[in-house]
């Protein structure tokens, strides 16, 4: 087989047929006419090789018989270029936060596993039998006890749109506390005097910075909010389902609802259509995240838009930073949140 090398000289490559190819990634860069590294990034199709590098090392390999091994590779490095991302499969958040992270973690050369936390436990088994390098934690509750677990068997990690309550390690988060302030001073400044939650789970960092700021706005303008117009729950559709005939039926029901995600403030949209309730003329609804579905014309919803996108690739680049010796080990990175007006809130 004839390949052209950079050099404009033509090489020519014999492999017996049948034969099992023992090239070495030496060997593309050799032919190929780059780097190892070089070789590398051209496999992952990393943006930053060009394209006639990258059809020169293609063409190496197939000359070469060449199989790229993360085994041996894993072998020879004592890692494995595996990340580990915990996550909840049901909840919408997670999901648009899976994609950003994929990418920068293959442009940074590892592969995302996904690790699903269900109640009957065994993660820290699945993280800790050394089939990844570290891992993303994405679910993680104020008592959980999987952190320290990890922290003491020396698995890196970066907490993502939550913290932990037990330890405190690098982590990126939207500014929970600074976004559900403005929900609150939005709903003042309309009038709103009489207004309800309704909020995830008390042992998550999410809900509890979310109600935090909520609340101290309030407390800063004397504006009462009574625990019969709080009603807790899941961070889920049937919450807001659930939510709002609970705070309606109240001796002085809410003219406004602070929803803790849009899940819920989709729930409550749902359910104010199947009660007859007009929103935001009888009620107006806010949630916090802004999911795709926020902006979709038949919602239009007000919400708090959370940077996603940016989130996931800074926690994945934090945790390669760590991975890599690099800085970060006492990161912790807070985005601003930015209120996105819709047609959901109202005087």
């Amino acid at each position: 087989m004839r390949i052209p090398c950079r050099n404009g000289s033509i090489a020519t490559i014999v492999v017996a047929d049948g034969a099992m190819s023992s090239a070495t990634s030496h060997d593309v860069a050799r032919l190929a006419g780059v780097s190892q590294a070089t070789v590398s990034r051209a496999l992952r199709d990393d943006p930053r090789v060009t394209t006639a590098t990258k059809r020169r090392v293609r063409e190496a390999v197939k000359a070469l018989g060449y199989v790229r091994s993360e085994l041996g590779r894993g072998l020879s490095t004592r890692a494995t270029h595996r990340v580990a991302l915990v996550v909840e499969l049901d909840n919408i958040l997670f999901q648009q936060l899976i994609g950003p992270i994929h990418d920068e973690l293959l442009d940074r050369g590892y592969r995302m596993v996904l690790l699903a936390e269900r109640a009957d436990g065994g993660l820290a088994e699945r993280l800790l039998d050394r089939s990844v390098d570290g891992a993303i934690l994405m679910t993680t509750r104020l008592t959980s006890s999987l952190p320290t677990e990890l922290l003491a068997r020396e698995l890196p990690f970066v907490f993502l749109n939550r913290v932990g309550g037990i330890v405190s390690e690098p982590s990126v988060t939207a500014d929970n506390v600074g976004g559900s302030r403005a929900v609150a001073e939005l709903l003042m400044g309309l009038g709103h005097s009489r207004i309800g939650v309704i909020l995830g789970p008390a042992d998550t960092s999410t809900a509890r910075d979310r109600e935090a700021g909520f609340r101290t706005a309030l407390d800063d303008a004397g504006t009462a909010l009574p625990s019969r117009r709080v009603f807790r729950r899941d961070f889920d559709h049937e919450s807001g389902r659930r939510g709002l005939p609970a705070l309606l039926d109240v001796v002085d029901p809410p003219s406004a609802i602070f929803c803790a995600n849009d899940f819920i403030a989709i729930g409550v949209l749902n359910m104010a259509v199947e009660l007859g309730v007009k929103v935001p003329d009888d009620v107006s609804v806010v949630g916090f995240d802004d999911l795709d579905v926020a902006a979709w014309p038949v919602f239009g919803l007000t919400t708090v838009r959370n940077p996603v996108i940016e989130m996931a690739r800074r926690a994945a680049a934090m945790l390669v930073d760590l991975l890599e010796g690099g800085p970060g080990a006492d990161a912790r990175e807070v985005l601003a949140t930015e209120l996105v007006l819709r047609r959901t809130h109202g005087p």
